[in-house]
């Protein structure tokens, strides 16, 4: 791969909230780097500092020290984040909040409806555009969250414990969808996931430990 491939550039991050005694390290000193096509699961139990780290690379956070780049992308407008609830506005039905994110950044109503419904059926959630979120399952809930981050075709898609909020099967068609999206889209994909069988789908794993990633473990 070419450095054009490099979307994501993690170097020697750390993260610190608070300050004096009270101070609390997340992330430790940590370095990766996210490419063209990943698929990348970063393991561990919670309180680990996986979804600081997440935040850190999609610029929700900002490092205490080290730095984030994104070399082939725009910056962090390219990242799509889905957290771990569906946070889906109450008011809007499921197009709408689909739709929402491109409405907010300028694009016309209707194209931003076009490109809503076309996420909706990467992740089979086409029958469920008129429904109210109070009206979903937490599986379509978390589907209709995929695809309003599938809506923006970002470059990465940074997926918060996509599934542990879930049952087992409700949370492996969540990934599923996610995994076939990523795949359409041509999107990078990186996960952070304390379930095992969620990992094992992913083909690159790094655990983190205590606020610190340590090394790689690579699956064919």
């Amino acid at each position: 791969m070419t450095s054009a491939d490099l979307l994501i550039d993690c170097r020697d991050v750390a993260r610190t909230f608070g300050r004096g005694p009270n101070a609390v390290v997340a992330v430790h000193g940590s370095s990766c780097q996210v490419r063209a096509g990943d698929r990348l699961a970063v393991t561990g139990p919670s309180g680990s500092g996986k979804s600081t780290l997440l935040h850190l690379m999609a610029g929700l956070e900002r490092p205490t020290s080290g730095v984030v780049s994104w070399p082939a992308a725009a910056g962090p407008y390219d990242i799509g984040l889905v957290f771990q609830g569906n946070s889906l506005i109450p008011s809007l039905d499921v197009a709408e909040n689909t739709a929402l994110p491109l409405v907010l950044a300028g694009t016309p109503e209707a194209r931003a409806r076009q490109a809503a419904d076309a996420a909706l059926a990467l992740v089979d959630a086409t029958g469920l555009a008129d429904r109210l979120p109070e009206e979903l399952s937490g599986g379509q809930g978390q589907r209709v969250a995929v695809a309003r981050v599938l809506a923006q075709e970002p470059r990465v898609i940074l997926a918060d414990e996509p599934t542990g909020q879930l049952d087992h099967a409700t949370g492996q068609h969540v990934l599923d969808a996610l995994l076939a999206a990523a795949d359409r889209i041509g999107a990078a994909l990186v996960v952070t996931t304390h379930d095992p069988s969620v990992a094992a789908r992913l083909t690159q794993r790094r655990p983190m430990h205590n606020g610190r990633l340590l090394a790689a473990e690579e699956t064919s």
